[in-house]
């Protein structure tokens, strides 16, 4: 009633208070209702497709049992299928080579280097060619190259590619044990019938393995048990003797053609001291040479290292190192690199180490032999320096030499095209086959069925969440 606060005596006291609160919630329920009920309705949306089976869900009904399980082994048919043929972009990964891609890289990458690997050190070679020939002619002098010194040294060359064709198939018998994990993944709601499926599939996938192996090890007994000198591709022996320089120039670089571009990608460089160490370049590998710049533009060269009488050798990591490692030498002991001995490099990833290895491989630069330099020393440089005495033994040496270059070119390129088909006809085929068509069958005559298709408690309880979410959705709505 004072005459100051009487212009606004109606806006003063509990009860004007109390209808502009009203007032402001009433506006505030106004204006969110609209876009609440939205979101609860497409929430709810949502919810309706993965409730719809829920709904009547009776978790020991056997018939909802017997479909969930057809349905699993259905999605887990076709994820494999698109694991190994590369078909589909759904759940394609993007970070790493997997499935498909990485037994190709099995097949052309690293089978190739393995074997490559395998071949004796060309000193060795010609000491044994050496040895062959004089114990061949025993106490008699020989005239003529004996053609049993060749077939006794390809014998010996044959009987290496069984080694990096074991490691092939268990190298991909390790990628299908990784794409069976893999796809089995989807059927965690089931852990029993996970569990059973992968062990099937796995130990189909070792039947076949033995089955692989012993028929690679065929494949290298045909080969030992005849020597074909009619062969197309064999220079034979006529040819062998004049052809000598020739064939000491041929093969020695894999592919070479031109100066062509190989590869192209980052790696490190480990010993060019504390500021740069472990810094990315990137290389660009060709024919000739390894150049490496400071990124992918290709403006900045830091250096150009010609491949010349290169070799290359694995290096083990250290704690001042990351990645992968592998070296470029020179067996002489010359510098590669600037005042460096070695060129020290590393890669991310295994597999991006194999596919440089494969590509320093096809530019010529091989890698260490297995056989130690120490073993040979000053006796084998002795028996050279006998054997240089004997020119005619010299030339012997070098026609068997040339002979057997000649061979094994065509039988490892038989052994690269035949052992890849063969773990595709008998373990890889074999595996989609039995996972399509046999798969079902085995998990039924387990007799154990009911109990595999037994929820796991975690599936249990996302359903109960689930169907708790969806009712209170709905009855929000209803208000």
């Amino acid at each position: 009633s004072h005459p100051s606060y009487r212009h606004m005596a109606d806006r003063c006291g509990t009860v004007f208070l109390q209808k502009q609160l009203n007032q402001q919630l009433t506006n505030h329920i106004r204006e969110t209702l609209p876009s609440l009920r939205d979101k609860l309705q497409r929430q709810m949306l949502g919810l309706e497709k993965e409730v719809a089976q829920y709904k009547h869900f009776q978790p020991n009904d056997p018939s909802i049992k017997t479909k969930a399980m057809l349905q699993m082994i259905q999605h887990l048919q076709q994820d494999f299928e698109r694991a190994i043929e590369g078909s589909g972009a759904d759940g394609v990964n993007t970070m790493e080579l997997s499935g498909g891609a990485k037994i190709n890289r099995l097949f052309h990458e690293r089978f190739p280097y393995e074997i490559v690997k395998m071949e004796i050190d060309e000193k060795v070679l010609r000491k044994e060619i050496a040895f062959a020939i004089r114990n061949i002619h025993g106490i008699r002098v020989g005239l003529f190259t004996p053609d049993m010194a060749f077939e006794a040294i390809v014998k010996t060359q044959i009987g290496r590619l069984r080694e990096p064709s074991l490691k092939c198939i268990d190298l991909v018998v390790q990628e299908l044990t990784n794409v069976v994990r893999a796809v089995t993944e989807k059927m965690q709601r089931y852990p029993r019938l996970r569990e059973e499926a992968e062990r099937i599939i796995t130990t189909y996938i070792r039947e076949k393995e033995q089955a692989c192996k012993e028929q690679v090890m065929l494949l290298v007994d045909f080969q030992l048990a005849y020597m074909n000198t009619n062969h197309e591709d064999f220079i034979g022996f006529a040819n062998a003797s004049s052809d000598s320089q020739n064939a000491e120039n041929t093969g020695k670089k894999l592919g070479k053609v031109t100066n062509q571009v190989i590869r192209k990608g980052y790696m490190a460089i480990n010993n060019l001291g504390i500021t740069a160490r472990n810094k990315n370049y990137w290389f660009v590998l060709s024919s000739e040479s390894l150049s490496w710049y400071k990124d992918g533009e290709e403006k900045e060269k830091k250096f150009m290292l010609p491949l010349e009488q290169l070799k290359l050798r694995d290096l083990e990591s250290s704690f001042m190192s990351r990645g992968h490692m592998f070296a470029i030498y020179n067996p002489e002991g010359r510098n590669v690199f600037k005042d460096f001995k070695t060129l020290d490099l590393s890669c991310e990833t295994q597999d991006d180490m194999d596919s440089w290895k494969a590509s320093f491989l096809r530019a010529g630069v091989y890698p260490e032999k297995q056989t130690s330099e120490g073993t040979v020393g000053e006796g084998e440089e002795e028996g050279e320096r006998r054997e240089s005495v004997d020119p005619q033994l010299e030339r012997q040496v070098e026609t068997i030499r040339n002979l057997v270059d000649s061979y094994m070119k065509i039988v490892t390129t038989s052994c690269k095209d035949q052992v890849p088909k063969i773990i595709m006809f008998l373990m890889v085929n074999d595996a989609k086959a039995f996972i399509n068509g046999e798969l079902l069958a085995a998990l039924y005559s387990t007799g154990d069925t009911q109990n595999m298709m037994e929820e796991s408690a975690d599936e249990a309880l996302k359903r109960e969440e689930m169907l708790r979410m969806y009712h209170a959705c709905k009855e929000a709505l209803n208000i």
